[in-house]
């Protein structure tokens, strides 16, 4: 059972409970999430099963597509509704729609965020909300994150609701505090809902109810490892170069007929066979291709 399960994840589940009842669900051996959710929130949780848990980091570093609503002036120690209060404001006489909507704009682009003291972020190898739940001050060092838009969808004092797109290390219950800041009042996330991760929508999921009723329906919507992977670019091997790679090995003819990009890549490439399945990621490096992964074919293209 190798690919990916899309995952509609309900409110109240953390994304390892989630996790557990897929395997157990499926009879999975193997398997792994991409992109924690906080039990607050609900949306898709791709779900790799089996070799494609090899590949969850190609995931986790993909955009995310979120519907968020905040209220305005509280805070709470978590930065959302599952926290203590910890302050309150009354909201600004002068607080207006345009208002709102551009203290939402001020937030896009390039920035650095701080991270919630109550998040999986390991200090010292132990996670931050564990050491914030001991009641030590944590402060997490801001990180570089992008957020490409902002859309304001719906005013109803004191709560606000927008939906966002973002960079992978976001998190939106950072967003809700700054936002709040912004407008002098406070504020912390009522509401979550991630609408997209990459180029998969929560549209594609399932729900555990669904899984529940018809385990093999859900076994049978399984996306093929390719499927993950199909924006990387692609290398194409011939028959001997394809044979070589299997063993783990790349040829000298092929370093030498595909030399890697003179600049910077970020992302892998994909090699693939002559039939088009992708055999292995391979990483450029100054000194020529590095093999990062190697895949069963079967596996890449086959629903189970």
């Amino acid at each position: 059972m190798d690919g990916l399960l899309l995952l509609d994840k309900p409110q109240g589940l953390t994304s390892m409970q989630a996790l557990a009842r897929i395997k157990k669900l499926l009879r999975a051996k193997k398997a792994g999430h991409t992109g924690t959710l906080d039990p607050l929130a609900t949306g898709i949780l791709p779900i790799c099963l089996g070799q494609a848990t090899r590949l969850a980091q190609f995931l986790l570093a993909s955009d995310k597509r979120y519907e968020a609503e905040i209220l305005l002036g509280i805070e709470t120690d978590t930065l959302d509704s599952e926290g203590a209060i910890t302050h309150q404001s009354p909201l600004p006489t002068d607080l207006s729609e345009e208002k709102i909507q551009h203290a939402l704009q001020g937030f896009c682009g390039p920035q650095e965020q701080a991270p919630p003291a109550y998040s999986a972020l390991k200090i010292q190898g132990q996670r931050a909300y564990d050491l914030a739940r001991a009641g030590q001050d944590i402060e997490l060092s801001p990180r570089p994150i992008e957020i490409f838009s902002i859309q304001l969808l719906s005013i109803d004092l004191p709560h606000v609701r927008f939906s966002c797109h973002v960079s992978k290390g976001t998190y939106i219950r950072s967003m809700a505090r700054d936002i709040g800041q912004s407008l002098g009042c406070g504020a912390h996330l009522t509401a979550l809902r991630r609408t997209q991760t990459g180029r998969f929508s929560v549209e594609q999921a399932l729900t555990l109810p669904a899984i529940q009723q018809d385990p093999l329906a859900a076994i049978a919507s399984i996306l093929p490892i390719d499927a993950m992977l199909i924006e990387l670019p692609a290398l194409q091997l011939f028959d001997e170069e394809a044979k070589r790679l299997r063993q783990g090995l790349l040829t000298r003819a092929f370093q030498e007929r595909v030399p890697p990009p003179s600049h910077n890549e970020p992302l892998p490439y994909r090699a693939l066979d002559p039939q088009q399945h992708t055999l292995a990621l391979l990483q450029p490096t100054p000194c020529g291709w590095t093999i990062l992964r190697v895949l069963d074919p079967s596996s890449t293209t086959n629903t189970p």
